[in-house]
């Protein structure tokens, strides 16, 4: 029994019992439980979110995805076929600056990312039409054109005019790769004539553009298109909206430079969300996979029931 004195002393109104560090360890939540939405601040189930293609489910914020996060949720399971990746970047100006060499840069960049560049290239089907694809990893080096991603991309479309296949290029970038100067340049003009012989060839191109599509990318391969389509939501334009406004000295319009206002002024042809993609792509595919079928056989070229030659 307590003694007398103990009545009159404070104390808290719970004490909890002490727990070994072994067992808070066993109770601690994980960093990546829950995440914020930067559309709506609202908190989402991590698991949720990849149920939904990474779609906030309360403000259908779209979420960035790897480039292959992007292949798995556009292309049919097993169909996609991976070309030139061992394709390496090297340092053709021996680029350095304050935070290190250009090649140390590549190789950090390397091991963070898991990638050994910033454009995935390859072929696969999506609803089982055959289809060439190029999706950009913003990861790596904010998906940056250099002269091996342009190389990659033109080896691609080449490949897509010898299958006699529509081409699709995912693009989301910060642009040139200033590491690389003249070089990254030079990329704007070969992606861009590589497009147009893949034009005069008969095959299509469609654009996917994603948040977020700035500089040399937006400029050259990815607005050069039969189809342009975008996310909801995605950020497209040269130059940023803060650069724009300090060298006009004028506000921008609201809402300038997402996918929203481009399609109002005739940028790109149609905004599609995450979750209709598949669809609207199979559509667009199925439908130039016709003409390319009567344009062959008008040319007398043999093309199987896949579309390859």
């Amino acid at each position: 029994m307590p003694a007398m004195r103990d009545f009159f002393q404070r104390r808290g109104k719970f004490r909890p019992e002490e727990q070994a560090d072994d067992d808070r360890a066993e109770h601690n939540i994980p960093e990546d439980l829950w995440i914020k939405c930067p559309g709506c601040s609202e908190l989402i189930y991590s698991r949720e979110l990849e149920r939904t293609d990474r779609v906030c489910p309360k403000c259908a914020y779209h979420f960035r995805l790897r480039a292959r996060q992007r292949i798995g949720q556009l292309l049919d399971p097993g169909s996609f076929t991976e070309w030139h990746a061992s394709i390496l970047t090297e340092d053709p100006l021996a680029f350095a600056d304050g935070s290190g060499s250009y090649e140390q840069k590549l190789e950090q960049t390397r091991t963070k990312s898991g990638e050994s560049e910033a454009l995935i290239v390859g072929r696969g089907s999506i609803e089982g039409q055959p289809v060439a694809i190029a999706v950009s990893d913003f990861e790596f080096l904010g998906a940056s054109m250099g002269s091996v991603f342009g190389e990659k991309l033109v080896r691609a479309i080449e490949l897509a005019e010898q299958h006699r296949e529509p081409l699709l290029t995912v693009s989301s970038s910060g642009g040139a790769r200033m590491h690389e100067g003249l070089f990254s340049l030079m990329q704007m003009a070969k992606t861009v004539s590589a497009l147009a012989q893949l034009g005069r060839a008969g095959m299509p191109h469609i654009a996917m553009l994603v948040d977020p599509c700035y500089g040399g990318v937006t400029a050259s391969y990815a607005t050069v298109a039969d189809v342009i389509v975008a996310e909801p939501g995605a950020l497209i334009g040269f130059a940023g909206p803060r650069v724009i406004e300090q060298i006009t000295r004028q506000k921008l319009p609201e809402g300038f430079q997402t996918a929203e206002f481009l399609l109002a002024h005739g940028m790109i042809d149609m905004i599609v969300p995450r979750v209709e993609l598949r669809d609207t792509l199979a559509t667009l595919l199925r439908h130039y996979g016709e003409q390319i079928q009567a344009a062959s056989a008008a040319r007398n070229v043999p093309v199987s029931s896949n579309g390859h030659v």
